[in-house]
């Protein structure tokens, strides 16, 4: 076998299902944590800035915020491992399922091991869809925001006076209804769009829900990966089975004959 077959037949055992469904979840998992670990010190230090001068006012938010960035950092090395792990069981059940190796069986642990993934990508998919509706949130929240903010620069605005036009975040919890100032209005409000940390943030959001959303359409795919694999594993153990019992007895029968042929010619004798 030439450079050039063995390179096919290297080429034809990559599963490349898993290979891009673990890039799109690499991808997915790196911009949601990445993007929402920049999002929210961006969040913190906008609500400390213009909507909350004292610190025991905020305090509450600042330790959520603290305890999400460590859970994202719990993510992104879960994620890591798992991907990785899973590209290597799409290995394994492709050279099981395409016989690579002339001695190649499959084993009851293997079979146990693939349903086990298919069990727990469709759990971490439930989850991945839990955290893709949360992060939709700030992104509603920066969204109305951002339209108060382009409503007070439209036409109609002017007609009216432009400190009516208020947002106040303590109505979605994010600060206690004693908080000072609590609430941005006018040329504040105004003023408030245009720093680094709202422009930021709400974009950076923006992508951190769109990473949530790859990462359960990757999660998705690796379901419909390793339900399939799971599925060729368990055909190809039930054909092996039944080629074992044939030939079982195909052996049988032969030593019968065998030994029916010997009792003739002794009893010739």
């Amino acid at each position: 076998m030439g450079c050039f077959e063995c390179c096919i037949k290297c080429l034809g055992g990559v599963p490349y299902a898993s290979l891009v469904a673990t890039i799109l979840c690499f991808s997915g998992v790196a911009l949601f944590c990445g993007c929402g670990h920049v999002a929210l010190t961006g969040t913190v230090t906008m609500v400390e800035n213009h909507f909350s001068r004292v610190t025991s006012d905020h305090a509450t938010l600042t330790d959520v915020v603290q305890i999400l960035q460590y859970i994202i950092y719990g993510i992104a090395c879960f994620f890591f491992l798992y991907g990785i792990i899973l590209l290597a069981e799409g290995f394994y059940t492709t050279s099981a399922v395409k016989e690579m190796h002339s001695e190649f069986k499959t084993t009851v642990c293997g079979r146990c091991i693939s349903a086990m993934f298919v069990f727990l990508t469709y759990i971490l998919g439930l989850g991945w869809l839990g955290i893709f509706g949360f992060s939709a949130v700030p992104v509603f929240l920066f969204y109305n925001m951002w339209t108060t903010c382009g409503a007070m620069k439209s036409p109609i605005a002017n007609l009216t006076s432009v400190d009516n036009i208020c947002v106040d975040v303590r109505q979605y919890g994010i600060i206690p209804w004693n908080a000072t100032p609590g609430k941005a209005c006018g040329s504040t409000l105004s003023d408030i769009c245009n720093t680094s940390e709202f422009y930021l943030s709400y974009h950076l959001y923006i992508v951190a829900c769109a990473g949530a959303g790859a990462t359960v359409i990757a999660l998705i795919h690796y379901l419909m990966i390793l339900a399939a694999n799971w599925a060729y594993l368990k055909g190809l153990c039930q054909q092996t089975h039944a080629y074992q019992d044939i030939k079982t007895r195909d052996d049988q029968e032969l030593q019968d004959v065998q030994s029916r042929s010997k009792e003739g010619l002794n009893s010739y004798s």
